[in-house]
């Protein structure tokens, strides 16, 4: 603002020929520029006297601030909470705008505030970034799994046949969208089967399918089978839920069950869930039976508890109560004819055309995190699994 005030008044007295672009010809226009000109200088220094002003209350704020770091979390996850209700909104989900109670968007919101409460101590964010950056470059992790072993072989060349179930998940666009940049939308209504309606019938019927039943038509299209593999699947989310798709290959003689990744706005909501969250000893049941060796049960139960992602960990667990659930006499084993076997028992039980049939679980990205999860519940009902 000096610098400002002294190019200005040093400038003002000096005459300026008429072809001068700061000052016109006219008297009366170089009056007005003057005035113009004097207004500025004016309003460059009330601006400079209220930042001195204003001054000691923003450094009295910032003490407060250093030692109430609640102050931090409160204003970040009020700042994230509006911010994902907003991009909800503008994805189409209009309905989290009018939730006011403590739903999964205000816990991601709070999870979220809580990672920048080191803004309290005066670090900006690419500070922290660049302490990260440093940390990762020259820091040495322990070796924490030392009794690692290779994968068989068979079993990678069996994942590798299987790998194209868990593309086929992504029903939506957005595989589309990464394959043909360009032409997504084109290439996205013919996998959808909009160009013939007629063949809805002899599609399966997915809950929360479209009318058309496009998303079976998609997974069908993507992996080139029959109608009647295809015996279960959902693609209707809410709370904490992912979407899957069941398989028969009978050729194979395995039941297939392929979880979706990332691709709506509820999964991104169970993306942002990472609280960590316990497993229980039935989450684990497939990991302390009878079948794994002792040694391997011994070592689960001895470093116990466990921890997973939230999100994906309550995914997982809605996911087989869907697929594997016993409603009844709460276990009690002399009471069998009040209990109602799950989709996946009566699938897989004895006499039934699937018996004897492997169990297999493939995802991408959070599918393979949720599908992994589900494996460990299944391995204590499934041995093959």
């Amino acid at each position: 603002a000096i610098y400002l005030m002294f190019v200005i008044v040093s400038d003002l007295p000096n005459e300026r020929r008429p072809t001068s672009c700061f000052f016109g010809q006219d008297g009366a226009e170089r009056v007005s520029r003057r005035a113009l000109i004097a207004s500025f200088l004016i309003l460059s220094w009330v601006v400079v006297i209220l930042q001195c002003f204003t001054g000691s209350d923003v450094l009295r704020w910032r003490s407060f601030y250093a030692t109430h770091d609640m102050a931090w979390k409160a204003h970040y996850r009020e700042v994230f909470d509006h911010g994902i209700r907003e991009a909800m909104c503008c994805l189409g989900r209009a309905k989290y705008l009018a939730v006011l109670e403590e739903d999964e968007v205000y816990s991601v919101a709070r999870l979220l505030g809580e990672l920048v409460a080191y803004r309290a101590s005066g670090t900006g964010h690419l500070e922290l970034l660049a302490g990260l950056a440093l940390l990762q470059k020259h820091g040495n992790l322990p070796d924490l799994q030392t009794d690692l072993v290779e994968a068989p072989h068979k079993l990678m060349r069996e994942a590798a046949v299987l790998h194209p179930f868990a593309e086929a998940c992504y029903t939506g666009p957005l595989l589309d969208v990464g394959r043909n940049p360009i032409l997504f939308p084109c290439a996205w209504v013919y996998r959808q089967g909009v160009l013939t309606p007629w063949a809805r019938l002899r599609r399966p019927a997915l809950d929360g399918d479209n009318w058309w039943r496009g998303h079976a038509a998609a997974f069908l299209r993507f992996v080139n089978i029959a109608p009647t593999a295809l015996v279960r699947g959902r693609v209707r989310q809410s709370k904490r839920e992912a979407a899957y798709f069941v398989v028969v290959l009978h050729d194979k003689k395995t039941v297939l069950i392929g979880v979706r990744g990332t691709e709506t706005p509820e999964d991104l909501i169970t993306d942002g869930l990472c609280r960590e969250c316990a497993f229980t000893m039935e989450d684990l049941d497939g990991l302390v039976n009878e079948v794994l060796p002792v040694t391997t049960r011994e070592k689960v139960i001895s470093t116990f508890p466990h921890y997973g992602h939230g999100g994906i960990v309550e995914a997982a667990r809605e996911l087989f109560m869907q697929l594997n659930d016993c409603t009844g006499d709460n276990g009690n084993s002399e009471n069998t004819s009040s209990k109602k076997l799950g989709f996946l028992s009566t699938l897989v039980q004895e006499g039934s055309e699937c018996h004897g049939y492997k169990i297999r679980l493939v995802g991408h990205s959070l599918g393979g995190a949720v599908a992994t999860v589900l494996g460990m519940m299944l391995f204590g009902r499934y041995p093959d699994v």
